[in-house]
């Protein structure tokens, strides 16, 4: 009755992955290559549970 209050754990999951690929995107033009690849790594790890929530669901 109530579904409509829970969060989607993938829609949280997608707003990370797009916030880490911003930060590192910004690294990246500020020359900070280290940050730029450690920020990169964590968002690919960050996709990774994405799709594996996604087939997990059947999507």
């Amino acid at each position: 009755m109530f579904g409509f209050f829970k969060k989607d754990p993938l829609k949280k999951l997608q707003n990370e992955y797009e916030a880490k690929l911003k930060e590192a995107m910004h690294m990246q033009r500020n020359g900070k290559i280290r940050e730029y690849s450690f920020l990169s790594s964590e968002a690919e790890d960050i996709r990774l549970k994405i799709q594996a929530a996604k087939a997990e669901l059947g999507k």
